[in-house]
């Protein structure tokens, strides 16, 4: 289960070695933004060798790449994707043709090393409002993407308004990326909360995002990683009601009944579908039917 995802520098050996023990679903490295032009060689080969030596305890492993408009993605992919990690997080997607452009070179490579097809999923990372127009068309230009990923710094940047921490700015852009992700069948993930004193404000930042349909969210501190877990787990009281609806249809059929309710409102198929998608989560994260009575 991927609620939370934590960036870490690609050049910092240190955050790399803790990055298993910051509670984590997945650990985004790297290799754009957090890394200086001169640096992208040696945080290349940084990231290569963690990935082949190091214990990520379970943790899921995306690497973002540089942009298919630098000179460094395919040396990139050509260092990691031999690593087997989980995703390539690829900044700037703008286009249909961004993701078909980086698919058939890692289509190339998985081949080369004897992979299997899409061994590696893509996840677009959406930070432009080309991007932001073109979200369907990205979601589902390919078998390999797995998710779209709003990077709100760099939209509100293109956008020209100012970022701010109630987020008033980036309503249409949250709205319309869980949309095109939802009606191409992948997740999608919200932006990190840069305020990383504020304790309160990434609770109700990732409540919010949770609200709006974001699967999860990332972060760019570990402090956040705790909150963002919580608001994204379902809580006992969520997976006792679960449990009451799938109760409920289970009794109905036995019944001959094409009608129930509970608790005074009739369930319909919405509920039930959110009813399994509640139990789902709760067994992947190891929270049995015994643990919610």
């Amino acid at each position: 289960m991927r609620r939370s995802m934590l960036f870490l520098p690609g050049n910092t050996p240190n955050m790399l070695v803790n990055g298993p023990y910051l509670g984590a679903d997945a650990l985004i490295l790297d290799l754009e933004d957090a890394v200086a032009p001169s640096e992208k060689d040696a945080a290349r080969l940084l990231v290569r060798s963690a990935i082949r030596d190091m214990d990520f305890r379970g943790c899921e492993i995306i690497v973002r790449i540089n942009s298919i408009d630098t000179g460094f993605w395919q040396a990139d992919i050509d260092a990691i994707l031999p690593q087997g990690p989980d995703l390539i997080l690829l900044p700037k997607s703008g286009s249909a043709q961004d993701i078909l452009t980086a698919d058939e070179y890692i289509t190339r490579t998985e081949e080369r090393l004897g992979m299997a097809p899409n061994t590696v999923r893509l996840m677009p990372l959406i930070e432009t409002a080309l991007g932001l127009e073109n979200a369907f068309a990205i979601a589902s230009a390919s078998p390999r993407v797995a998710a779209l990923f709003l990077g709100a710094e760099d939209l509100t940047a293109d956008l020209r308004c100012q970022r701010t921490k109630e987020g008033r700015e980036i309503e249409y852009a949250r709205t319309r990326l869980v949309t095109a992700a939802r009606a191409a069948g992948v997740d999608v993930y919200d932006t990190p909360f840069t305020d990383v004193n504020d304790d309160a404000g990434i609770r109700t930042d990732a409540a919010y995002a949770k609200a709006l349909g974001f699967t999860g969210k990332a972060s760019i501190s570990p402090r956040h990683v705790e909150a963002i877990n919580q608001v994204f787990s379902p809580t006992m009281k969520e997976i006792d009601y679960a449990y009451e609806v799938m109760d409920a249809i289970r009794l109905a059929k036995e019944q001959g009944r094409g009608a129930i309710a509970l608790r005074g409102k009739m369930i319909d198929a919405p509920i039930v579908n959110r009813a399994q998608q509640t139990i789902a989560a709760a067994r992947e994260l190891g929270l049995g039917r015994e643990d919610a009575q």
